[in-house]
């Protein structure tokens, strides 16, 4: 999880970089259907199954058009219109978001201790980020982090299914439906294929969506849902960071407490012995 957070949060400035170049939804698109390819190519090198039957494919579909039309969408159109910060915090409100689906659908029991540590690390990332802005990007961030939310979950019914294989066919689906709604919205992609925007993309769709994505959804299968996405509290600390390093954004005087209350909250979510084990991939 700490390459994978790493990942995600450098993904932040990757997209700013990436819109100098390239229109929002096209860049989106592109990102999940240069990924769903590297990783179909991956496991018909490997042998690996395909997925078999109507329920597989639908779950695969509905996971892609959630998980990654919804979800990149949203995101690559927020980032274009907040501060990378801000951005990272607002898309990465999983933590909390997956307290009651957690319990409901999967049966996780959230200990009050837990809950508290959750809503104090969000606390300590608005604290970090809320100084770059917020409205329409807002929106948009909140959105992508529903859909990301909504795709761990669908994640869990991946059961038996190869995950290299379904991953890549939820990227290929997402990015396919990315792309109708570029096409109406953006019109024909005008994109400068510079060194720049093709070393970001390649970044984006091999490292930060087709290796993280595989990561990730082989760990929702056997983690708990709560400790998991606890993890993802260090994916906005990455963007704050690089943000203000790499893009030169201000970084406001509550950074530092802001800094403490994530890592406070994730010690206390992550420390051994005090949960109750995750349950079985579902059928």
């Amino acid at each position: 999880m700490l390459w994978v957070t790493a990942a995600w949060g450098a993904c932040f400035v990757a997209i700013q970089w990436g819109l100098r170049d390239a229109p929002v939804l096209w860049f989106a698109a592109l990102r999940a259907l240069v990924a769903g390819a590297a990783l179909l190519a991956v496991g018909k090198a490997q042998h690996r199954p395909g997925p078999v039957g109507a329920r597989a494919w639908g779950l695969i579909a509905v996971l892609g058009l959630v998980n990654v039309t919804v979800g990149f969408g949203a995101m690559f159109a927020a980032a274009d219109g907040l501060a990378t910060g801000t951005a990272a915090v607002l898309a990465n409100a999983q933590p909390l978001l997956i307290l009651l689906p957690a319990w409901w659908w999967c049966g996780e029991v959230v200990s009050r201790r837990t809950a508290g540590a959750l809503v104090v690390g969000f606390t300590g990332l608005v604290l970090v980020a809320v100084p770059g802005g917020g409205g329409r990007g807002a929106a948009l961030s909140l959105l992508a982090a529903s859909a990301i939310t909504a795709g761990t979950l669908l994640s869990r019914r991946l059961g038996s299914l190869d995950v290299i294989v379904a991953s890549g066919w939820h990227f290929m689906i997402g990015g396919a439906g990315l792309a109708v709604v570029a096409e109406a919205v953006e019109g024909a992609p005008v994109i400068a294929w510079t060194p720049r925007f093709i070393a970001v993309l390649a970044f984006l769709s091999l490292v930060g969506s087709a290796a993280a994505f595989v990561a990730w959804f082989t760990e929702t299968r056997r983690a708990r849902l709560d400790v998991l996405s606890a993890w993802t509290f260090l994916t906005p600390v990455v963007g704050v960071v690089l943000g203000a390093v790499v893009l030169s954004e201000r970084v406001s005087g509550w950074t530092g407490v802001g800094l403490v209350g994530v890592l406070v909250a994730m010690g206390i979510v992550l420390a051994p012995g005090r949960h109750r084990p995750a349950p079985g991939p579902m059928p």
